[in-house]
């Protein structure tokens, strides 16, 4: 493709060379780049790419894009490399990719979640709601890459813009006529997405998260680049009852749908719901008021008050997209999030679920949504990573400690430490939360699973928490296959669980 076809309608300014220069890739990682490619210098937080530019031309670049001027002599040392100057390279980058790509967000419906929490599983019900109505639909986010047929992970929620565009191409071409993605604030601030117009943004809530070196310098800022989704969208499907949904929404342009419970929203649920529990599903049952005061009933296979959030965001979604009642309904009943408190239905006689909770917040909400259920016991099993922060075991010690009736304390991704050694701050934890509560330490987690599942009593819930949808445990760097749900229902078919 010409380099005059790929900054159509951008603004920059032409250092040396030609726009009739041809381009065969696009390049950010200067190990990577190949003869003919266009390499875009970045300005990152640690490292400035611009320092590369001599080894990117040795390698055969034909373009390079720069934000600022480059060493002195080295245009005059690479007179046949085409030099473009952006103001902002990142930008510049996203609309390039959108552009090398053939623009598949174009082609495609697509909806962008933000927010906190709830952003990978409220995604997972509005593709299934989509795909319920007959769309052909694709999913990007924490869980990585989904379209008919096909998964696979990713290192970001939301990838560097080029990567994300050639996902976008990739869906296209499968013949996706819609697209949900999770946004994150940093995929906003770090120019991810530019240049990718949303039909529907949807905001699930907002609690202080990636603040500090190299993230967001204040909560306001995190709050601030969240909202500019809705200066992108159509319309935006917004919690009434977040308290920072307004501020959240300083500016936007967008048509407003809005969700909530505790206060007046165009999708209301009842404060009262029911729980629902059966050996296949842990859900829960809400009334919905429509905008019009029709009322109906809503089935959400999912469990808890959160569950009802993201069901109330996601009926949003179908509305503004003109979907009929039936397949939202269809998909709310169906949703199933691998490693979001992932029923693994092999008992009649108790419940056993997987979720990725790996800190003191995630378990806290967990295990009191868990509770309301009345268990005959409630148990959990858990550890935490090796080579992460102490607070987080002591966190996580003090709170299943206090929320839970049984422990089984065991290993999660020990990495570089020693089990025994996370196991002892854990310990600590549970010292100040309730040193009364029973538990074992069982390290190796194949073990600890077939206790929890040889030890079940009539009517327990067990919680298997910390890795969630993860396919592997890392001891020592060295990764290898630990798929939760597989291992219970391998073992579960072994011994004969009923």
């Amino acid at each position: 493709m010409l380099l005059k076809q790929l900054v159509k309608g951008l603004r920059y300014r032409l250092v040396q060379g030609s726009l009739n220069t041809e381009v065969r890739d696009i390049f950010y990682d200067s190990r990577k780049v190949c003869p003919g490619g266009l390499f875009v210098c970045i300005v990152g937080t640690q490292r400035d790419s611009h320092d590369f530019a001599a080894d990117v031309a040795a390698r055969g670049a034909a373009v390079l894009v720069v934000q600022h001027e480059l060493e002195a002599g080295f245009l005059q040392a690479h007179p046949d490399l085409t030099v473009l100057a952006f103001d902002n390279t990142r930008y510049a980058m996203a609309r390039l990719s959108a552009a090398y790509f053939g623009h598949p967000a174009e082609e495609m419906t697509m909806v962008g979640v933000t927010g906190t929490k709830g952003k990978t599983t409220t995604t997972h019900m509005i593709r299934q709601v989509l795909t319920a109505a007959g769309h052909k639909t694709g999913m990007i986010g924490t869980n990585g890459v989904y379209y008919p047929g096909h998964h696979y992970d990713l290192n970001n929620t939301t990838p560097e813009s080029y990567e994300l565009q050639k996902i976008l191409r990739q869906l296209a071409d499968a013949g996706c006529d819609a697209c949900v993605m999770e946004v994150s604030s940093q995929g906003i601030m770090m120019d991810r997405v530019a240049g990718i117009h949303y039909r529907v943004g949807v905001f699930t809530n907002l609690y202080p998260d990636h603040i500090g070196p190299g993230e967001h310098s204040s909560f306001e800022e995190y709050r601030a680049w969240k909202g500019r989704l809705f200066q992108r969208c159509d319309v935006g499907v917004v919690n009434a009852d977040d308290p920072n949904t307004d501020a959240l929404l300083e500016g936007h342009t967008c048509r407003l749908i809005t969700y909530g419970i505790q206060h007046p929203a165009d999708y209301r649920a009842a404060a009262d719901y029911r729980l629902l529990r059966t050996k296949e599903m842990l859900g829960v049952e809400f009334a919905l008021t429509e905008p019009d005061g029709h009322t109906l009933d809503v089935q959400v296979a999912m469990p808890g008050l959160f569950s009802i959030y993201n069901a109330l965001a996601t009926i949003g979604v179908g509305k503004a997209l003109d979907l009929e009642d039936g397949p939202i309904h269809e998909g709310l009943r169906t949703t199933v999030v691998k490693g979001r408190v992932e029923l693994v239905p092999i008992s009649h006689r108790f419940t056993i679920l997987i979720d990725y909770a790996h800190n003191e917040a995630a378990a806290e909400s967990l295990l009191e949504t868990l509770r309301a259920y009345a268990p005959t016991r409630l148990v959990v099993v858990f550890g935490c990573g090796g080579n992460r922060s102490k607070l987080r075991r002591y966190g996580m010690g003090e709170v299943c400690s206090r929320m839970a009736d049984f422990l089984i304390l065991t290993e999660d991704n020990n990495r570089f430490e020693k089990v025994e050694d996370i196991l002892a701050d854990i310990r600590q934890g549970i010292a100040k939360g309730r040193p009364d509560v029973p538990f074992v330490e069982i390290p190796d987690r194949l073990d600890a699973l077939h206790y929890a599942i040889d030890h079940a009593r009539q009517g327990d819930l067990i919680a298997v928490i910390g890795k969630g949808h993860e396919a592997y445990r890392d001891r020592e760097g060295v990764k290898t296959p630990f798929l939760e749900r597989e291992l219970i229902e391998e073992y579960a078919a072994e011994t004969g669980v009923e």
